[in-house]
């Protein structure tokens, strides 16, 4: 009896333990908020980051960056609706400091407190400091736009944020971009871009019951239960079969039109015209570069 009751009491301090540490914040490298943000440069960041292509309805898309009102994203866990991330100070994100921006693009943490995953933090958290600071100057010089969010359509018990703590803590590793010496200028940019503000591994990465992006398989495609929905693989070996090389597969970043002169729709039609069509060329072609290095 003395045993068990030894173990019981083993068993519940763990757990305790355990909990406590999952419920505890997940955060990366301080960050520079001193830095004097510069718009014009964020505003380019706004349409790699692809802020445009989920924070507009695709109904409305005159109220560019108010949120998504119609159209939210449907995952096994519930429909997330992307708010609006305008300047208005009712509605948007005019009253957040540069700090609060910071830990939400890097730690995933807004003034509501955890946010889930369906914003890609886990992608933008490789941004630079500088670059954080330019998004955030040129997202706080939009017009306002007064339009209220549309609430998650989350159930329990998704719907308690407090539990996304312990998500991070197995899916979450909160850094930043270190370029490999090994490889070039091009390669490493395009490396960035596809895992962080371009964050193609967000869409085209199959996901566990969780919600983490499979380990092993990140960029092999996700058959729908994602973010963004179906997406298929960007591996070298499925790209080349079909018969992309670094010209045409730049050039589907542009136009949308596949070698098989076949045209992108749906989600990636959206991404395509609000976002990696407003790339520079060099940007485009680093991603091609990356993607068809044999991965």
């Amino acid at each position: 009896m003395r045993f068990l009751r030894w173990l019981i009491g083993v068993i519940v301090v763990v757990g305790i333990g355990v909990g406590i540490y999952m419920l505890t914040p997940v955060r990366g490298p301080a960050r520079d908020v001193t830095l004097v943000g510069d718009a014009t440069r964020g505003a380019y960041l706004i349409r790699l980051g692809g802020c445009v292509t989920c924070h507009t309805d695709p109904n409305n898309k005159d109220a560019v960056l108010a949120g998504s009102q119609s159209a939210g994203l449907k995952t096994p866990f519930g429909t997330f609706y992307p708010p609006n991330i305008t300047s208005s100070k009712t509605d948007g994100i005019g009253n957040w400091s540069l700090t609060q921006f910071a830990s939400a693009l890097s730690d995933g943490e807004g003034p509501q407190g955890h946010l889930y995953p369906a914003f890609p933090y886990d992608s933008y958290t490789l941004m630079s400091d500088q670059e954080v600071s330019d998004l955030y100057a040129a997202l706080q010089a939009t017009p306002p736009i007064d339009t209220p969010s549309t609430p998650h359509a989350v159930g329990f018990p998704f719907n308690q944020r407090f539990l996304m703590a312990g998500w991070k803590h197995l899916f979450f590793k909160p850094e930043r971009f270190v370029a490999d010496a090994s490889h070039s200028d091009a390669w490493n940019r395009g490396k960035y871009i596809v895992f962080g503000p371009g964050h193609c591994v967000t869409c085209h990465s199959p996901r566990n019951a969780l919600g983490g992006i499979e380990a092993g398989r990140q960029l092999s495609g996700n058959p729908g239960d994602g973010p963004g929905g179906k997406a298929p693989s960007l591996l070298t070996a499925d790209l080349t079969k079909h018969e992309y090389d670094v010209p045409s597969l730049a050039s589907v970043l542009t136009d949308g039109f596949t070698p098989a002169m076949d045209s992108l729709g749906h989600a990636m039609g959206e991404v395509i015209d609000d976002e990696t069509s407003q790339w520079t060329d060099a940007d485009r072609t680093a991603v091609a570069v990356y993607l068809l290095d044999g991965k």
